[in-house]
């Protein structure tokens, strides 16, 4: 009986690798189905066959705005449910994960995968400054400062008041 495939990758660098290859290889894409990044790690089979494990690192382990439990990485980003996109620098997390890891570390990655952290890197950098000048909330920064530049807004309230009952 064969011995089985040693296993030298951590599960959740296996799941930043299987959702980062989905966002290089589906750039318009904005997040995925739990169940497309599960498929997506089974496929590159970095540890031989899909570990029991990865499921739940999509599902919480490796979610940063959900609560650690136990584990606290910060490499996905529920952006509603059933869905993740990697994780990125503005990103609101749960602050138990304060200073946990969110890309796996260069040392830590097989052979062919180190251009992932670049392509992460310019990818961070790429939607940070696009959602700057998109954004439709951002966009609003200040656009309510003259409603009470004729009146003091507590005189404004009380006009506003006359009328009720």
């Amino acid at each position: 009986m064969p011995a089985p495939p040693k296993v030298e990758i951590k599960v959740a660098d296996e799941v930043w690798i299987g959702t980062a290859l989905l966002h290089r290889e589906q750039p318009r894409q904005p997040d995925f189905a739990v169940e497309e990044i599960v498929a997506r790690v089974e496929k590159e089979a970095l540890a031989g066959s899909l570990r029991p494990g990865v499921y739940v690192h999509v599902v919480q382990h490796c979610v940063a705005n959900r609560p650690p439990n136990p584990g606290r990485y910060r490499m996905l980003f529920e952006t509603s449910p059933g869905r993740r996109r990697l994780f990125r620098k503005g990103d609101a997390y749960h602050p138990a994960r304060e200073g946990a890891k969110v890309t796996p570390y260069a040392e830590d990655l097989p052979d062919g995968y180190h251009p992932l952290l670049t392509w992460y890197r310019d990818w961070c950098a790429g939607v940070s400054r696009s959602a700057q000048k998109t954004d439709p909330l951002l966009s609003l920064a200040g656009s309510g400062k003259r409603l009470w530049s004729d009146e003091h807004p507590d005189e404004y309230v009380q006009r506003l008041r006359e009328d009720w009952a």
